[in-house]
């Protein structure tokens, strides 16, 4: 659109085949990509991250129309289709490489992440503290091809069948109001 305003953010929400088919499927959102960063090694690749050693988060970097959906709005998404109470876990998917993380790009997507985490914290939504971590964005690096719409490609199989698609239909019950 010759009028958008786009905006990125790089959110980690566990296996980042689970955001990225989240994330593919709300308004605005215009384009996904599966990557890693807050690691300490340069150009990390996918082998090195699943050993847990070099510090890097799997996540999704957001370019998405702010003209159709605010910073907040995927905020609510990102955190009612995840677990953020769980450190460094998401169900079986165990390690800091599967940390619950925002990655902010300027001051204003931290202010409105951490007055969100807060709002939620103090709200009572989850019966444990939010341990999402809320650090400024370093490095991405984009994960290897066969990562890119893993779910798309591969709904059938296993793990998207029983890790996957759950976060998909609690996207779809929770937002139809968001969905593409």
């Amino acid at each position: 659109m010759e009028n958008s305003k786009t905006q990125t953010a790089i959110l980690g929400a566990g296996c980042f085949w689970c955001i990225e088919a989240v994330l593919q499927r709300v308004k605005g959102v215009e384009k996904v990509e599966p990557g890693y960063i807050g690691g300490k090694n340069a150009n990390p690749t996918y082998k090195e991250i699943c050993t847990g050693q070099t510090g890097h988060a799997e996540v999704a970097r957001v370019t998405f129309d702010t003209e159709v959906i605010s910073f907040e709005e995927l905020l609510e998404v990102f955190w009612k289709t995840h677990d953020p109470t769980t450190l460094n876990r998401q169900g079986n998917d165990v390690g800091t490489q599967y940390r619950s993380a925002i990655f902010y790009n300027d001051i204003q997507q931290k202010e409105i992440a951490e007055a969100y985490k807060k709002q939620l914290d103090e709200s009572g939504i989850f019966a444990n503290p939010i341990v999402t971590e809320i650090t400024a964005a370093t490095e991405f690096y984009v994960a290897e091809d066969y990562h890119h719409n893993y779910y798309n490609q591969n709904a059938s199989q296993p793990y998207c069948q029983f890790v996957v698609r759950p976060k998909v239909e609690k996207l779809k019950k929770n937002f139809a109001d968001k969905l593409k």
